[in-house]
């Protein structure tokens, strides 16, 4: 099996009932934020504490990106979008779907983590993206 890593730890978690990203809930103000962090981008509060999201979300805001943006090694074209999760929490995120014929608003989407391309000494490095339930 060739080695994996993700993108940028912290992100997201593949467990046993599925992968989730990892969000941070804050104590004071209730709030959901992602990336988790220990201070409520809201309110400021201290404490903010992790909270498994997803996998589930809808499809709020979305575009196609047909150029590779500087940096980025995987594929193009890909879906690129505002999911929103349970909760209100809305996420920016890779979508797995670039056909802007096949999205559409309140589009019911999955969470995958998937690969995005291999590094140069072969280790797959993996990533979210969303998939439409359709799909």
């Amino acid at each position: 099996m060739p080695a994996t890593r993700a993108i940028s730890e912290g992100l997201f978690v593949s467990a046993g009932d599925g992968p989730r990203l990892l969000a941070a809930r804050c104590v004071a103000c209730g709030k959901l934020s992602f990336p988790a962090a220990p201070v409520c981008p809201y309110c400021g509060a201290d404490g903010a504490r992790e909270t498994r999201v997803g996998p589930a979300g809808r499809l709020y805001l979305y575009t196609a990106v047909l150029s590779r943006p500087p940096g980025y090694r995987g594929e193009v074209p890909y879906g690129f979008g505002v999911v929103e999760l349970e909760g209100g929490l809305r996420v920016i995120a890779r979508l797995t779907e670039s056909r802007l014929e096949r999205l559409r608003p309140g589009l019911a989407l999955s969470l995958v983590v998937e690969p995005l391309f291999t590094d140069d000494d072969g280790t797959a490095v993996l990533s979210y993206a969303f998939r439409p339930e359709e799909a």
